[in-house]
């Protein structure tokens, strides 16, 4: 037997044991738009969700508000997961997500965090002096206008009687985890992001929680895309209210809702 024959029967021989082997030929990719809040819990879930079935999840991350757009522009996804209502009720209107699949799953708070370790709590209150707190450095947000935490903040600001005072000052950046790294790298005093964000980050300080009555209660809802054709995209969204999914959820700051 010569290098090359000998080289072809173990090829086909690995070929034919690996398709044996039960779930290796319908193995699938799914592919995931999700809220760049959820990276650091969506990944770990998507990991043992991986291991568990042997499909494979890629997860695009962006705001809620360039997902959709993507979405609407015929970019090619499974599932979306929104840190917005707003935004999932965009493409359901467009019929471009499977209608009986949306569920909202997680909830999350809205916070003040500080560049300084060492900075003072503040008493999130109507009429606080965020403006002189922040001073001449910059207040960094998600924009305002588009980005779910950006929104929110700039409501929860307006609510307040402060957003006139400090709008000025603000920094804003394309998503809610690029604000946070305005305020990690000192380029912002302060900066508004979810309370999940701030889970385990040793680089700000969480000086205060916005009133729950200062802005639209804040939710991530999720769908299958209309588009999808993978069934394993309903698999992987069940997946993620299950209680060991809800554990990691729990586990990086965000509220649970089943």
């Amino acid at each position: 037997m010569t290098f090359l024959t000998r080289r072809a029967t173990l090829i086909a021989l690995a070929l034919s044991t690996a398709l044996a082997v039960p779930g290796f030929a319908s193995a699938a990719e799914i592919t995931v738009f999700a809220a760049s809040s959820l990276k650091t819990a969506l990944d770990a879930i998507a990991g043992d969700w991986e291991k568990a079935t042997g499909n494979r999840v890629v997860i695009s991350y962006d705001s809620s508000a360039k997902l959709a757009k993507q979405i609407q522009e015929g970019a090619p996804a499974d599932l979306f997961i929104s840190a917005s209502k707003q935004w999932m009720d965009t493409l359901a209107d467009a019929k471009l997500i499977k209608a009986e699949s949306r569920k909202t799953i997680l909830g999350n708070t809205l916070i003040l965090v500080a560049a300084d370790k060492a900075a003072a709590k503040v008493e999130i209150a109507k009429g606080f002096d965020l403006a002189g707190l922040v001073g001449d450095s910059k207040l960094a947000m998600g924009l305002v206008e588009s980005v779910p935490a950006g929104q929110y903040g700039k409501e929860a600001l307006t609510h307040l009687g402060v957003w006139d005072a400090v709008s000025p000052s603000v920094a804003q950046a394309d998503n809610v985890r690029a604000a946070l790294k305005l305020v990690e790298t000192g380029e912002a005093a302060y900066g508004i992001v979810y309370g999940s964000d701030a889970v385990s980050d040793d680089k700000v300080a969480v000086v205060g929680t916005f009133p729950e009555d200062s802005h639209k209660l804040i939710v991530y809802p999720a769908a299958v895309t209309a588009s999808s054709t993978v069934p394993e995209a309903q698999a992987f969204l069940d997946d993620l209210s299950s209680d060991a999914a809800g554990a990691i959820f729990a586990a990086q700051g965000f509220i649970v809702l089943k």
